[in-house]
């Protein structure tokens, strides 16, 4: 019984650290997403889009800002899936595609 339970233990430790990560996301291809399914909103940049902004009467904030580059990778995860406010959420996305999307957004990190 004892060994039934240590062999799979065992192996999980074993396993390298790699084979056990996720994929990392590709900023590239989050970028090539947001530009048809993001930037009509936040503009090419991640500014916003003020015009859109004041017609929705809502706040688009900088997607570079402190404020959003503080948010978890989980909650702009959920912002993206399920909305958050105004923004609706974002339809016809995998959950790779969300990773790639976040990964873009991590870039536009003011420095």
């Amino acid at each position: 019984m004892k060994v039934q339970v240590l062999i799979p233990l065992i192996a999980a430790v074993l396993m390298p650290a790699a084979a056990l990560a996720t994929p990392k996301a590709n900023a590239k291809e989050g970028h090539e997403i947001y530009e048809s399914k993001c930037q009509m909103c936040h503009g090419p940049n991640g500014e916003g889009n003020a015009n859109l902004a004041k017609m929705l009467q809502a706040t688009i904030p900088p997607l570079g800002s402190k404020a959003v580059q503080a948010e978890t990778d989980v909650q702009l995860r959920l912002v993206i899936e399920k909305g958050k406010g105004k923004m609706p959420a974002v339809a016809g996305l995998s959950a790779t595609q969300v990773g790639d999307v976040i990964a873009f957004v991590r870039t536009l990190a003011k420095k």
